[in-house]
């Protein structure tokens, strides 16, 4: 099975976002995802880009993504923010989600960036178990806020 990882490119928007639509199936709230596949690829590829990917081709199709975003902390400076990993559910089991993440520990060192931070939910224990083999933090602490 021949595995590339890569940088995300323009033409891998629409395939990124029926692999958002899977994650959010899987996350159980498919009705939340109303961003436009216009609005995406502007987003990633646009005059001044906000988010940046890393995709995991096999055999020539996008089977995984690792999209991120740079935050700014005022006590610690830039930081690389996870704001989605996915790989196809035939897929999990087969390296890609650990391939994606140290391709993101790469980035973020080549950036010198402070570190990774991200979210994930309380029942998703296959991505909480991927997480703690990375010796992550889990910071039960902070509440996640957001206004529309």
């Amino acid at each position: 099975m021949e595995i590339v990882i890569r940088r995300a490119e323009k033409k891998d928007c629409a395939r990124i976002m029926e692999l958002i639509h899977e994650l959010a199936v899987f996350e159980k709230a498919p009705q939340e995802v109303t961003v436009t596949l216009e609005h995406f690829e502007e987003s990633g590829f646009g005059a001044n880009p906000v988010w940046w990917a890393f995709v995991a081709e096999v055999e020539g199709t996008v089977q995984a993504f690792a999209l991120y975003y740079i935050r700014y902390s005022t006590w610690k400076g830039q930081r690389m923010y996870l704001e989605d990993i996915l790989v196809t559910e035939e897929m999990r089991g087969k390296k890609l989600g650990q391939l994606l993440f140290d391709q993101l520990i790469i980035e973020a060192k080549e950036k010198k960036l402070y570190g990774i931070c991200w979210q994930v939910l309380d029942w998703n224990e296959p991505a909480i178990s991927f997480y703690k083999k990375y010796n992550a933090h889990f910071d039960g602490e902070w509440i996640n806020c957001s206004i529309s």
